[in-house]
């Protein structure tokens, strides 16, 4: 593959509407949004941009959200980060909430010090209700 060839495909992957990418620097700060995130969450680039991640997250998860958030920018290290897949509650522009599972992608600089986290989510509700549905109809038996 070309260096031009990578460049486009990556821009190609970030800029595609199939999944939401979502960059936050180290204070939380939303500074890159993707047409997948203006699908699945309702916010525009526009209003998203420059945004605490707290417009995405329920309050009931924000607590433990941004103490994992911290001790990852202080350590640079996560539990999710190679790949692990991450399950959560979610919440969308209206107010609704969703369930997303996604990735994140640690950005560290030259030396090493965390810049912020990427992070590539899908909107999994359907799948997520259909698996409750399923489970109490098998405690009903």
């Amino acid at each position: 593959m070309t260096e031009e060839e990578l460049r486009q495909l990556g821009l190609a992957l970030l800029n595609s509407p199939a999944e939401a990418i979502v960059y936050s620097d180290r204070e939380g700060l939303i500074r890159f949004w993707n047409a997948g995130a203006e699908r699945v969450f309702g916010f525009t680039a526009e209003e998203a941009l420059g945004q605490s991640l707290d417009i995405i997250i329920p309050e009931r998860q924000r607590q433990r959200h941004w103490e994992g958030y911290e001790e990852v920018m202080k350590t640079g290290v996560s539990r999710y980060g190679s790949g692990d897949l991450l399950s959560v509650p979610a919440l969308r522009k209206d107010g609704s909430r969703i369930s997303v599972e996604f990735t994140i992608v640690p950005l560290k600089d030259a030396d090493g010090a965390m810049l912020g986290m990427a992070s590539v989510m899908r909107d999994v509700s359907a799948r997520f209700e259909e698996l409750k549905t399923l489970r109490r109809q098998a405690a009903g038996r």
